[in-house]
């Protein structure tokens, strides 16, 4: 059936191009029209994207945070200083995502680090933990294996203990 072909044509299923044929066929072309956008409208016009962009690449600071890590609740602060729509922190990330911005999370490093010592740990102090590690046995914690020595297998779960009758 052609049906049949137009659907593996357009990878969707024959049902959808039967109910596509039949709205053709009672209003033309018209009738397949779509109806549209289909949610809410966004809250955030384009230009205004585009000025909160430029607004977070000058970074936190000169925005007047303390640091230039960008939060989810900065991020709110300043797109609603900048085009008077409220948004919920915990939403802004939608916002973040159409100017395809990801997750980043920050190096942490601490303020008093001091890379001689780092280097000097990394060169003499790690292998030698690294060689204990490797060779401690590691063993199960589990109490239902058989290798543990404080249970018998027959004490595990379904197995009733014999009673002894004396």
């Amino acid at each position: 059936m052609i049906l049949a072909r137009i659907a593996r044509e357009l990878q969707v299923s024959r049902q959808s191009v039967s109910r596509w044929y039949e709205q053709w066929q009672r209003g033309g072309s018209g009738a397949l029209r779509g109806a549209g956008r289909v949610g809410r409208k966004p809250r955030l016009e384009r230009e205004q994207l585009r000025r909160v962009e430029v607004a977070l690449r000058k970074g936190a600071k000169a925005h007047g945070f303390d640091t230039d890590l960008w939060t989810l609740p900065r991020v709110a602060v300043v797109v609603e200083r900048l085009t008077g729509v409220h948004y919920h922190p915990g939403h802004v990330w939608k916002i973040l995502g159409l100017m395809d911005w990801t997750l980043q999370r920050p190096a942490r490093r601490a303020r008093e680090r001091n890379p001689e010592k780092v280097k000097r740990w990394v060169d003499q102090k790690w292998p030698e933990v690294k060689k204990t590690l490797a060779a401690e046995k590691r063993g199960s914690s589990s109490k239902t294996k058989a290798e543990s020595p404080s249970v018998h297998p027959s004490d595990g779960p379904g197995h009733r203990k014999e009673k002894h009758l004396s």
